[in-house]
């Protein structure tokens, strides 16, 4: 019996010891705020800013203007595709950045949006010039 309990540990010690390995040797490299996005890097991002509908816009704007929402959204370097209002909902960003970029964005709107907003997150990419090609198509 002693010596099954010292096979089970010893296993679940080489497991731990590769999983830890793995894990560091997978770290992500931090972000640069620098990178600009290329057709090899850009990720397009829709994000719904859904207003908190139990207290009025003047309240929410107040919250935003103090946790520094339009200060820091959009960082530098990201590109803003649109950015509109969706009445009943709130808002609807649309933006192009590198995916290197992407965590910074989320961590901006998790500091300076919440409570104001709550966030919903699509990836995104550009169907116009296909969608009205097959809508011309279609018509001949």
């Amino acid at each position: 019996m002693q010596r099954g309990r010292n096979g089970s540990w010893m296993t679940m010690a080489a497991l731990a010891a590769a999983l830890l390995v793995g894990a560091t040797a997978q770290a992500q490299t931090p972000p640069t705020s620098d990178a600009a996005p290329t057709a090899d890097n850009a990720v397009m991002l829709t994000i719904f800013f859904k207003h908190d509908q139990s207290r009025p816009l003047s309240e929410l704007n107040a919250q935003l203007e103090r946790q520094g929402f339009y200060k820091a959204f959009p960082p530098e370097g990201v590109e803003v595709v649109s950015w509109y209002v969706m009445m009943g909902v709130g808002q609807v960003v649309t933006l192009r950045l590198p995916a290197s970029r992407l965590r910074e964005v989320n961590r901006i709107i998790e500091n300076s949006a919440w409570g104001a907003y709550h966030t919903e997150f699509y990836p995104t990419y550009d169907y116009k010039a296909i969608g009205i090609g097959n809508h011309e198509k279609a018509k001949q």
